[in-house]
């Protein structure tokens, strides 16, 4: 049965109630919850959450494989004047950034279930905001909505940083503040350049998104619009030199924060990439492909060799970041189909992987207070389930067989391969500095003889601890194992958004000719707005 057949929610708004039921969670919250009542507040986020995770569990259990158009589609006029619209569906691209998202809120809800006393009504409604801003740039197809939902998730998680960081939380959340707000002015103004640039082209104002996606702007002017989302996206990847904020907000934030950041945050970017940058803009992603691979291979390259160097645990799974994300940048902008699956499901790897050592960090952060590597040893004496689980997630984000690391690093050297030999060679050299430091880490960490300052008499992982890490650890071996069913719920949109890369290319760069061998404009509607006909999209 397919999302279409299914008669409980063939009217039923199911996209709008999976992304606002956090926000109403977080209104209840603020609004008649007493802030005294700890477990309350708790378990009601927890709830939420998990009511949340379990709705969006529908999607993939009623998707259409075969199909890569959009599903579950809400569309409704928001504002008329400017064609605007509230615009929500699912694709194979967006799908397993939604579970994603739900999944990493429930395992947020967890991990800060006794490290977090201040203030936790506040807390917990601002971590339901921000559950809800991520599901709606994942979502929507209006690219005005677009940036609503985008904004959304920043103040949020400026309060998170700057209110219950570490010691230099206030600068951390600043610099994360001005870093992320500055890039994304420039990406509303790339937004409002297509608007307006594709409204003088056909007569149609209009942020619809899949109008859009039909009608590229000619190619000369697409390199500008590009630069300008850019900017935007690759501030959340973070790609060099845009990264100096991750670092300082990763190792300040809260162990929640620090999950929240690398699991999904960062996907915002990449998402960003795939869903609007490769089919609006062909021609400049083409044109700048070759610049964007140097940044990716530089970044995998510069990333891991960063991430040596660091003696602080939380600063080493932050810089390791920067390298992970470069594969799924090069995998993106190598423009074949075995790199554009690689990309998309290291997004979901590393979201599994990186969450998980931040998790675990933040663990043992709240039993010791310490974060630097020199501090501990032997630990694997002293705490063997939690040395276990951390190492099975340690390979994981190596890319070692049977996890899912390895499958999303292979789809991503194929696909480096098949557009350059010498583009696979700085990723296989990528990969052995991962092991490298991930290795290096663990032996200095869990293996060899207690050291002097480190912690003594430590409790191994309770119930709770266990419970938030039995998903992460069954998502690692299951698409080591089998990733089939996540490859199947992409494969049809990902060979439409290459079509479309293709097509739009061709399009583009004709009507650029058109345009220079006309001397007179399209003629335009007299109030310069043209309403955009649903029926269109039937």
């Amino acid at each position: 049965m397919t999302a279409m057949d299914n008669p409980v929610f063939a009217s039923f708004p199911i996209l709008s109630f999976i992304t606002f039921l956090p926000s109403l969670g977080a209104a209840f919250l603020i609004l008649f919850i007493k802030k005294e009542w700890h477990n309350g507040i708790k378990w009601t986020a927890l709830l939420v959450s998990l009511l949340t995770l379990l709705l969006s569990l529908y999607l993939p259990m009623a998707f259409d494989t075969q199909t890569s158009a959009l599903q579950w589609v809400e569309k409704k006029v928001w504002i008329d004047r400017f064609g605007i619209h509230y615009f929500l569906g699912v694709d194979g691209i967006s799908l397993l950034l939604i579970i994603l998202t739900t999944l990493i809120a429930v395992i947020c809800i967890l991990a800060s279930w006794t490290e977090i006393t201040l203030r936790l009504k506040a807390y917990m409604a601002l971590f339901l905001f921000i559950e809800t801003g991520c599901l709606g740039v994942f979502l929507a197809m209006d690219l005005f909505l677009f940036y609503v939902f985008w904004e959304v998730v920043l103040i949020p998680m400026v309060f998170i940083i700057g209110i219950w960081g570490s010691t230099r939380r206030l600068y951390s959340s600043i610099k994360f503040f001005l870093f992320t707000f500055t890039g994304s002015l420039f990406m509303l103004l790339g937004i409002l350049a297509l608007y307006f640039y594709h409204g003088e082209l056909t007569g149609v104002y209009t942020f619809d998104a899949t109008v859009l996606f039909g009608n590229p702007v000619p190619a000369d002017i697409q390199i500008w619009i590009f630069l300008a989302l850019f900017l935007g996206f690759a501030v959340k990847v973070p790609m060099f030199p845009l990264h100096t904020w991750l670092p300082d907000a990763h190792t300040e934030a809260p162990t929640a924060g620090s999950i929240l950041l690398a699991a999904v945050l960062l996907k915002l970017g990449t998402y960003g990439f795939i869903r609007f940058s490769l089919p609006l803009l062909p021609n400049a992603s083409i044109q700048l492909a070759p610049l964007m691979i140097a940044l990716a291979l530089f970044a995998i390259l510069y990333g891991a060799y960063v991430t040596i160097a660091q003696k602080d645990l939380k600063k080493l799974v932050a810089y390791s970041s920067i390298s992970h994300m470069g594969f799924v940048m090069l995998g993106i902008f190598v423009f074949n189909i075995e790199g554009l699956k690689g990309g998309l499901l290291q997004m979901i790897n590393h979201g599994i992987s990186t969450g998980a050592l931040f998790l675990l960090v933040g663990m043992l952060y709240e039993r010791t207070h310490q974060r630097m590597i020199d501090d501990y040893g032997g630990l694997i004496k002293t705490l063997p389930v939690y040395g276990i689980l951390f190492l099975a997630v340690l390979l994981s984000s190596m890319g070692m067989p049977v996890t899912n690391g390895f499958i999303g690093e292979l789809f991503v050297l194929i696909g480096a391969y098949k557009a350059g030999w010498f583009y696979a060679l700085p990723v296989v050299i990528g990969i052995l500095l991962g092991a490298v430091y991930l290795l290096w880490m663990f032996q200095r960490v869990f293996l060899g003889d207690s050291a002097h300052q480190g912690p003594i008499g430590l409790r191994d992982m309770g119930f709770r601890e266990k419970i938030a890490m039995i998903p992460i650890i069954f998502m690692i071996f299951w698409i080591g194992l089998y990733p089939q069913p996540l490859l199947r719920v992409t494969d049809a949109s990902l060979n439409h958004l290459a079509r479309v890369v293709a097509e739009n290319s061709k399009k583009s760069t004709v009507a650029d000719a058109n345009l220079a061998d006309s001397t007179e404009k399209p003629a335009m509607p007299s109030t310069h707005i043209r309403k955009y006909d649903d029926r269109k999209l039937k």
